[in-house]
């Protein structure tokens, strides 16, 4: 058995059955975005960061706080952590440990209550690091960020240290740059499967497309090459590619105009999804496509944004999202234990009916956010709901929803 295959606890061919079982549910652009190789990046990275969970929870004693049974609120108070940054991701990682059998839960008239199942297992994340090492070094982007979250969850729990100060410091760029990469194929499939829906839901000729949060243009470039390759590039008359914060922006366009010299129509601008669209130079009805690619999850007030949203689009018009979703309520997702440490992802405005936590959503719950904002024919890329059955921590999917008149 290789140390892969006893990581992952499943052999080569366990892995390419699994492909092939998923692939059943994918539009043929997408089968080789999710190859064998590419599930087995997944199950590493996964493992990876449920080691460096359990080494978190080890430095800060919170499995031994959790010895008796225990609300989260109860857990954050006896480990002495600062409640208001920190409520937030102990509860993620409460919910990962009782699923994979740390911690016990049971319901409550207080709400759930966990307790420590066994001894908290000592694993090894730089065993699993290595493998990734050999088996695809493309990906390490993706554990870099994730150790530099957790070399610092200690401090951030406990209050002395911002999210945004340990993973947005200027010198973090550089780590931010190769991490949003399509060659870094963990976060590459959102970029893919984004690409993919619009080309499919894309009119035959199309006025304008905004995009929200471009970042680096991963998700742009991953979108224009998709539509290059199919020849679809001249129904676009007009690619807005907008961005709030100052250096991804100007490394976005760099990024864009380098890949692309000389295409005509693009432009390159500052939005923010929290404010008027308007009033930063975005008219109503004015654009054919709203696309965005892990960006709309962290709108402070998703009622606003979808508004705003809607209001730009003309009659007809469609917003196309690509995000990372949960394929089931209260799920946690690897991506989780870095985000939750930044108060845009932690601390939304909610809304019990479809935004009752900070963070990602299911597809239940967009669609009834979107439905709630005025849109309909609401439509999922690829079909997640068959495909979580196979591989439940699936969790890549577009989201497509129209403007009425």
């Amino acid at each position: 058995m290789s140390a892969l295959d006893e990581i992952l606890g499943m052999s080569a061919g366990a892995r390419e059955a699994l492909s092939a079982r998923i692939a059943r549910h994918l539009p043929p652009p997408l089968v080789a975005v999710f190859n064998p190789d590419v599930m087995g990046s997944h199950l590493l990275f996964d493992e990876f960061v449920h080691r460096l969970t359990l080494q978190v929870c080890a430095e800060t004693g919170l499995a031994e706080t959790a010895s008796e049974w225990s609300t989260v609120d109860e857990i954050v108070e006896r480990s002495g952590f600062d409640p208001a940054p920190a409520r937030a991701a102990v509860d993620s990682i409460v919910r990962h440990l009782v699923s994979r059998g740390v911690l016990a839960r049971e319901e409550a008239a207080d709400g759930p209550r966990f307790r420590a199942a066994r001894d908290l297992p000592a694993l090894d994340p730089a065993v699993v690091r290595a493998e990734q090492q050999r088996h695809d070094p493309a990906c390490l982007p993706s554990y870099v960020i994730a150790e530099t979250a957790a070399r610092d969850y200690p401090a951030f729990l406990g209050g002395k240290r911002s999210g945004e100060d340990i993973l947005l410091a200027p010198t973090r760029l550089p780590l931010w740059v190769a991490y949003f990469s399509n060659g870094n194929v963990l976060y590459a499939v959102n970029n893919r499967v984004g690409a993919v829906a619009v080309e499919a839901w894309m009119p035959l000729k199309v006025g304008v497309i905004l995009e929200i949060g471009g970042g680096c243009a991963s998700g742009t470039t991953a979108l224009l090459e998709r539509l290059a390759t199919v020849g679809r590039m001249g129904d676009v008359s007009r690619y807005r590619f907008t961005e709030l914060v100052p250096a991804f922006l100007r490394r976005g366009q760099r990024n864009v105009e380098e890949r692309f010299p000389g295409l005509a129509g693009l432009t390159f601008e500052a939005l923010d999804m929290n404010r008027s669209f308007a009033e930063q130079g975005i008219a109503g009805a004015s654009v054919s496509i709203v696309y965005a690619v892990n960006t709309l999850h962290v709108a402070h007030d998703l009622a606003f944004t979808l508004a705003e949203v809607r209001q730009a689009l003309a009659p007809g018009g469609q917003l196309i999202i690509s995000e990372c979703v949960r394929p089931f309520p209260g799920q946690t997702l690897y991506p989780e234990f870095v985000f939750n440490l930044m108060a845009t992802f932690r601390a939304p405005r909610l809304h019990p009916d479809y935004r009752p936590n900070g963070g990602f959503l299911t597809i239940g719950q967009w669609t009834s956010a979107l439905e709630a904002a005025g849109f309909g024919d609401v439509r999922v890329l690829p079909d997640i709901a068959s495909i979580r059955n196979d591989l439940p921590t699936f969790y890549a999917a577009a989201l497509g929803a129209t403007r009425g008149a």
